[in-house]
């Protein structure tokens, strides 16, 4: 995901598959937890590279197939993208950049017939938290995990088909989700 090449031979390969491009889903991501003066400094770029880079460039190489089909860009964020948590500092700057990103690209292809939308999902039970470095912070995620019924990647899955069956008339721009017992 973070190689120029490679993501341009992924998207041509798609297209070439099935003729077209119709929705992007940028969906890799890692949160790499740790307050910031004990975080490493190989997390952190880690993080700007596989949650922000790549998924710019994969819009922009998938931009003209899209443009073409008039179709629909998925970015997921987190809830991270809007309330910025200590321990969090470099994943939220990531998340926070999604949704800049989101917007200002929904701007410039609205005309196109483009749609772009944002998901911010809360705690999904996923392996995400698997590779985080600071044991504090894992120890931490796992007793929030604990604590809550967490959301699915089935419940993720359904914001994204519902953004994307509306109607061409309508851009669902954000979907928040989080779970019923999530305070934050």
């Amino acid at each position: 995901m973070t190689k120029s090449d490679d993501i341009a031979q992924m998207i041509e390969k798609a297209v070439e598959e099935f003729g077209r491009l119709d929705i992007l889903v940028n969906n890799a991501g890692v949160m790499l937890l740790s307050p910031l003066a004990e975080a490493r400094g190989e997390d952190l770029r880690q993080m700007v590279e596989i949650n922000l880079i790549a998924l710019m460039e994969l819009t922009r190489v998938a931009l003209p197939h899209l443009k073409a089909s008039k179709g629909h860009i998925v970015n997921i964020s987190s809830v991270a993208g809007r309330v910025a948590n200590p321990g969090a500092s470099g994943y939220a700057a990531t998340k926070f950049g999604v949704v800049a990103f989101s917007e200002a690209v929904r701007r410039e292809v609205y005309a196109d017939k483009v749609r772009v939308t944002v998901i911010e999902p809360g705690l999904v039970l996923t392996e995400l938290g698997d590779h985080i470095t600071n044991p504090g912070m894992k120890a931490g995620l796992e007793t929030r995990k604990a604590a809550m019924e967490g959301l699915e990647a089935e419940d993720i899955a359904a914001a994204v088909l519902y953004a994307v069956t509306q109607p061409p008339r309508v851009n669902v721009n954000e979907i928040l989700l989080r779970p019923t017992d999530q305070e934050r």
